[in-house]
């Protein structure tokens, strides 16, 4: 057999599903082999999109993604998508083709150095340069994308070497046993619990995974200490629970900052310093902090743990949850009350009425009410990322899905694709701006392809939205972010699948009705106002925690 085929087999050893990339000279024989596999390959339109795919499938499924690309310029169009992976934590495997082997030390048509030039995104990446390495290479790869924390692995093969013969077979995949919580540190955790009047827990995207999400909901459930989330911890705890203060990361002083700053301990649960920095919630650093995590804490001026617990999540909460039930440690769960019902409040009065214009919180309200409690928002980047994250209630782990490590536009068409590969049986919802879809529409054509449907909402403000918020909070004025744009509907309608724009909250009701629940490829756009993004700054930078009365 080839080494292309041997590849493939190393794939189907490691349980990949799909790959996702664009067909290229260099990778001719590796696209032959995957087609006389269980694998499919799907072509997608732009190399960005198949990064982005692996990557959310990833991220959903907590197996690697798999993307593919040739050489050059095809490798260069993955990084954006790859580079997601690696700050957002997602397991992905890409896979690039290259020239011969010996062209590769010279000048030469495409050649560039993918493996120098993947190295600053990847956990780790290589090039097979011989046919005997091929199954470490690929083992070491998968093994690496997926190990906690996850992120992105990366080898490329020479098309020379991939037509070559070999004999061997794939190195089978062994379960990882994580490691258990040190017992002394579990134990100082508890004296500072103990010493603490008002704890708060801050779930980041490590929590989020099934069992830690579990854990954590019963710790609460023990302890009545208040929670809130990161943009990519969303869904860790239900926010239905009565001990959830939604959402922290907006860059600004929110709400739930009121409570932070009142907090004499936080307890960090898979907290990542990538998608929120410290600075904005320990500006004095003058918290005691108890961080639980896959891994050791960054060295940050601003985050200086008292207490590490680092192993795996789930393990930590079970052993914390066996002492303070055992020694009945618990808190006030009224301190927070009067913050909880300000904020659902504030949810509340962004409710769309007759005759008002169509705002990005009120549109959200409108989604959330059509949207079982498992099925699957993915966010693009942009003002309705920020909306997305403070107003857009989750009630399940990775149910929502916010890149906000990278943060990269484009992603949520392509992601809302690979959502509907992982879960076929759920609705999805792919939520962007007019800026984003466009950066990636083409992948319309790849899920009308394939037959996978699901609803993109456009949210039109024919604007840069979130850079000209940014601009003026900084400066009263906004430069170089203005729009133009199609027909979205006609756009759709090219495609060959439905388009809406709705025009009264009734019609948005309706369309958006007929558009989730049909689970048919449908583009709604949806005009909106950008005015409300100001009111809310306004808003946030009054005196805030006047309002409340903690107990």
């Amino acid at each position: 057999m080839k080494v292309s085929d041997l590849v493939v087999k190393c794939l189907e050893n490691e349980s990949v599903k799909y790959v996702f990339g664009v067909p290229g000279e260099e990778t001719e024989d590796l696209l032959f082999s995957l087609e006389n596999s269980s694998i499919k390959f799907i072509p997608t339109r732009h190399e960005s999109g198949a990064a982005f795919m692996a990557d959310v499938y990833g991220r959903l499924t907590g197996k690697a993604g798999v993307c593919l690309s040739t050489l050059g310029p095809g490798a260069t169009n993955l990084i954006t998508g790859v580079a997601d992976a690696h700050l957002d934590k997602s397991p992905v495997v890409a896979i690039t083709g290259q020239g011969s082997s010996d062209r590769t030390h010279k000048e030469s048509h495409q050649n560039i150095d993918i493996v120098n030039m993947f190295r600053p995104i990847t956990k780790w990446n290589a090039s097979i340069q011989n046919p005997k390495i091929t199954p470490e290479v690929i083992r070491k790869a998968f093994k690496l994308a997926e190990m906690e924390k996850p992120g992105a692995a990366h080898f490329e093969l020479p098309e020379d070497v991939a037509k070559m013969d070999c004999d061997l077979d794939p190195i089978p995949p062994v379960r990882l046993r994580r490691a258990a919580p040190d017992y002394k540190a579990i134990e100082n955790a508890v004296e500072l619990l103990k010493k603490s009047k008002v704890p708060l827990i801050i779930a980041g995207n490590g929590a989020i995974r099934k069992m830690a999400s579990k854990h954590l909901r019963k710790f609460v459930s023990l302890t009545h200490i208040p929670v809130v989330s990161t943009f990519m911890g969303k869904g860790a705890v239900s926010d239905n629970d009565p001990h959830s203060l939604f959402t922290v990361g907006l860059q600004a002083r929110d709400f739930v900052m009121c409570a932070i700053d009142r907090a004499d301990l936080i307890i960090t649960v898979g907290y990542d310093i990538a998608e929120y920095a410290p600075e904005h919630w320990n500006g004095e650093r003058d918290k005691k902090i108890i961080h639980i995590d896959f891994t050791p804490a960054e060295v940050y001026n601003f985050y200086q743990p008292d207490v590490e617990i680092v192993c795996d999540v789930s393990a930590a909460l079970w052993d914390l949850n066996e002492i303070v039930e055992k020694e009945n440690i618990s808190f006030s769960p009224n301190w927070f009350k009067s913050l909880r019902d300000h904020i659902m409040a504030d949810f509340e009065s962004y409710r769309l009425k007759d005759g008002d214009k169509f705002t990005i919180p009120g549109v959200l309200h409108v989604i959330r009410g059509l949207m079982n409690p498992g099925d699957v928002l993915i966010s693009d980047v942009g003002s309705h990322k920020m909306w997305i994250g403070r107003n857009y209630p989750v009630y399940e782990p990775n149910s929502v899905i916010i890149s906000n490590g990278l943060a990269s536009m484009g992603i949520a068409l392509p992601g809302g694709i690979a959502a509907k590969l992982a879960h076929p049986k759920r609705q999805v919802v792919a939520v962007m701006g007019d800026g984003g879809f466009m950066m990636n529409s083409q992948e319309i054509e790849t899920a009308k392809r394939i037959g996978v449907g699901f609803t993109i909402i456009v949210l039109n403000d024919n604007d840069y939205g979130l850079i000209s918020w940014k601009q003026m909070s900084h400066t009263g004025r906004s430069t170089s972010t203005a729009l133009t744009n199609p027909d979205f509907v006609k756009y759709a309608e090219s495609f060959g699948i439905k388009g809406y724009c709705p025009l009264t909250p009734a019609e948005l009701e309706s369309n958006l009705k007929e558009a989730i629940t049909s689970q048919e490829l449908s583009v709604v756009e949806i005009p909106i106002q950008p005015s409300v993004n100001y009111d809310l700054t306004k808003k946030l930078n009054s005196n805030l925690c006047e309002l409340f009365k903690f107990e």
